[in-house]
């Protein structure tokens, strides 16, 4: 097995009436890191390392949860939030107040708790909890996530519940089959710009298991 951080190209392409295509805003994103244990046919079961997010909780339906989240924390990795600076130690100790971008990642989680749901950027693999910046929105929060075993399904298409519902209930069957067992909420994983046209965008379920007698 072979641990790595993955980067992806994001971005957006228009086509024109004349069939022309052209891609703009085409930038290589990091992703959270995991190893591969199992792959087939779009499955695939991952040993993700930990790492940090930084996550909203809404309540609502499933589609304006995931865009308003995404609002909130794409502002928050532009500039909406304070710069921890260390100043040297002389006398007054003083802090700055300034604001920090931070590069986008992939992908955007959206998952349920309870009544609500959970939408979270990964951090880029630099930071430490310590070296983020603070959130000016009271809203979003900074959280670790340890390390854990994922079943995952891949697929392309629209980003409907409908199309998610259908490849959660697929890669539950999988994992029923491989001798697993899901310990956690089902995650929807977006890796395109909304801007990407639906038949190129890469979408997952993950769902967090462990093997049946652990």
């Amino acid at each position: 097995m072979t641990s790595w951080r993955r980067f992806v190209t994001v971005g957006f392409v228009v086509v024109s009436s004349g069939v022309t295509i052209t891609q703009r805003d085409v930038m290589a994103v990091e992703e959270a890191g995991y190893s591969i244990i199992e792959k087939e046919k779009g499955f695939e079961l991952r040993q993700y390392e930990s790492h940090i997010v930084a996550e909203t909780v809404l309540e609502g339906g499933f589609d304006e949860v995931g865009n308003e989240g995404f609002r909130r924390l794409y502002q928050y990795i532009s500039g909406n939030n304070r710069k921890r600076q260390s100043i040297s130690m002389t006398a007054p100790v003083s802090q700055e107040v300034s604001s920090e971008k931070i590069a986008m990642t992939a992908p955007v989680g959206q998952e349920r708790m309870g009544g609500q749901w959970r939408i979270t950027f990964v951090m880029p693999l630099r930071y430490m909890m310590e070296t983020l910046p603070e959130p000016l929105d009271a809203r979003v929060e900074l959280k670790r996530v340890p390390g854990r075993l994922m079943a995952a399904l891949r697929y392309s298409g629209t980003w409907s519940r409908k199309r998610y519902e259908e490849r959660k209930d697929q890669l539950l069957e999988l994992i029923e089959k491989r001798g697993l067992r899901s310990v956690g909420e089902p995650v929807f994983a977006r890796y395109n710009s909304p801007y990407m046209p639906w038949f190129l965008r890469r979408n997952e379920v993950l769902i967090p298991v462990e093997w049946v007698g652990q």
